[in-house]
């Protein structure tokens, strides 16, 4: 059987993405992050977006660009205290901004790429975080019902891909993107280098092609890029 071939344009891959779409984004800071396919997006200008990631970047960078030109209109995210624009933005109510503590953000990823409904945690319990969430009580103990999270569209970004979309993850960009890759319906992956069919070691693939529709090979990385350039 011969595998598809999924390469395509960067255009092409993005404009697959409707206004209104839930978009998640890879990336822990800097590494992982689709810079790339984010700034096509604001290219192509799809509005009332969103978001699921971990961080709201930083101020002139990465999903930054996609708040300044107003095509976000909610954010679910860990934490945005090194963006002064998107606090901004979330204390003059221009963006809904959901906190999510990090490894409830990835389990609830994950649950939504396994096909749960929620998870449960104590985590959060008796915070403002919980005010507006269901909670129950199991042997005496209050849980949280954290929603599990799934996507129209994922973003990442991967060190290689093979044509068919094996792709495989250096260092701590190695983060959201995997988790990610699961839980939407539509994947796309920019990938620094674009190997042959066969040229990643089974051993060496970290999110196997099943799970990707759209290849996209970077050329020059941009200077957003700069501390995780090898």
């Amino acid at each position: 059987m011969r595998l598809p071939d999924k390469t395509t344009t960067l255009e092409e891959a993005v404009s697959g993405i409707a206004d209104g779409a839930v978009v998640m984004v890879g990336g822990f800071g800097v590494p992982g992050t689709p810079f790339t396919l984010i700034q096509e997006l604001v290219r192509q200008g799809q509005r009332g977006l969103t978001l699921i990631k971990n961080d709201a970047n930083e101020a002139g960078m990465g999903v930054d660009h996609l708040l300044a030109a107003g095509q976000v209109d909610r954010l679910i995210t860990t934490h945005i205290g090194l963006n002064a624009h998107a606090i901004a933005m979330m204390n003059a109510g221009e963006i809904e901004v959901e906190f999510c503590a990090q490894g409830i953000l990835a389990e609830r990823i994950r649950a939504g790429g396994a096909g749960l409904a929620a998870i449960l945690t104590d985590i959060a319990a008796d915070t403002e975080l919980a005010a507006h969430k269901q909670r129950i009580e199991i042997d005496g103990k209050r849980f949280v019902v954290e929603t599990a999270l799934r996507a129209d569209v994922a973003l990442i970004h991967a060190n290689s891909a093979d044509p068919f979309g094996n792709l495989d993850y250096v260092a701590t960009a190695r983060n959201f993107n995997p988790l990610m890759a699961m839980a939407a319906k539509r994947v796309i992956v920019e990938a620094e280098r674009l190997q042959p069919f066969g040229g990643l070691a089974a051993d060496d693939v970290h999110t196997p092609g099943p799970f990707i529709d759209c290849v996209v090979e970077l050329g020059d990385l941009s200077k957003e890029y700069a501390v995780v350039r090898r």
